[in-house]
């Protein structure tokens, strides 16, 4: 194979590993809303992302949630009515997480891991210093307000 052909190839693959790698990062922004997260006698504050599903999720506030536990890292709950989606592959879910699965799962993640399931983007507390400690290791009450 010749210099030139080599240079097209290398600049094609490399083109395609960006868009590849474009297409796992979260396209949701920031909003300025928050929410407080609270288990047991511990309360963690939460950004919100700018998508209609957070912003629906944050319309229904407040909400005390029966959380069930499931793979030792994530919290969830079926919700009776649906939200809007737009997922993602997740590829990183970062302890801390509060993403929709399908249309009605809440999960609110406790640990940091490598995923392919898809999952919509609602926020994310910040501080999530003794957020595993305070979710325990079954289900759990957990209740989300308006900040």
């Amino acid at each position: 194979m010749n210099k030139k052909k080599m240079i097209v190839l290398t600049v094609i693959a490399v083109l395609l590993i960006g868009v590849v790698i474009f297409m796992f990062i979260p396209k949701d922004r920031k909003s300025d809303k928050r929410m407080t997260v609270t288990v047991g006698d511990r309360t963690f504050t939460a950004m919100l992302y700018d998508n209609k599903t957070a912003q629906e999720f944050y319309d229904r506030l407040p909400m005390t949630l029966e959380m069930s536990e499931l793979n030792g890292n994530e919290k969830y709950y079926n919700l009776d009515n649906p939200l809007p989606t737009n997922s993602s592959v997740a590829g990183h879910i970062s302890n801390g997480d509060i993403r929709l699965f399908g249309d009605d799962c809440i999960v609110l993640f406790y640990d940091s891991f490598t995923s392919g399931y898809s999952y919509t983007n609602i926020g994310y507390i910040e501080d999530t210093d003794g957020l595993e400690e305070a979710l325990g290791s079954g289900s759990v009450t957990v209740t989300f307000e308006a900040k």
